[in-house]
């Protein structure tokens, strides 16, 4: 497999932000996201767990797409905490299956900044 990727950005808070991953397979074509589930997880450090280290954001795979949708929501950003750095994973899961599996499509560092405002 041609992932996982990674990509850093900065999100400010109360915005909507999002990005799409294109996984290819290893000959560089697109990957077969049929049956597949995604999820996109932030969290404070990387291999947290539990509520309250974690904010899933939104992860879809359009219909008749070979990408994976992710979006942080102003609710979602409403969970995090300005001037902190948090990691995230974007993953696909494939259930259904005796042997379900998981990939990481791509990893990287969110920087959390209050939302910007203009002067009146």
């Amino acid at each position: 497999m041609a992932f996982p990727g990674t990509y850093n950005f900065n999100y400010y808070k109360a915005d909507t932000y999002e990005f799409r991953v294109y996984p290819k397979d290893s000959s560089g074509a697109s990957f077969d996201l049929t049956g597949f589930t995604p999820a996109f997880t932030i969290s404070t450090s990387r291999g947290a767990t539990g509520v309250s280290n974690q904010v899933q954001a939104l992860a879809t795979v359009p219909a008749g797409q070979d990408y994976v949708l992710c979006v942080v929501r102003p609710a979602d950003g409403a969970q995090l905490t300005s001037g902190t750095s948090y990691v995230y994973d974007v993953e696909i899961t494939k259930s259904g299956v005796s042997y379900p599996f998981t990939y990481t499509l791509i990893t990287g560092n969110i920087s959390v900044t209050d939302q910007v405002t203009g002067a009146v």
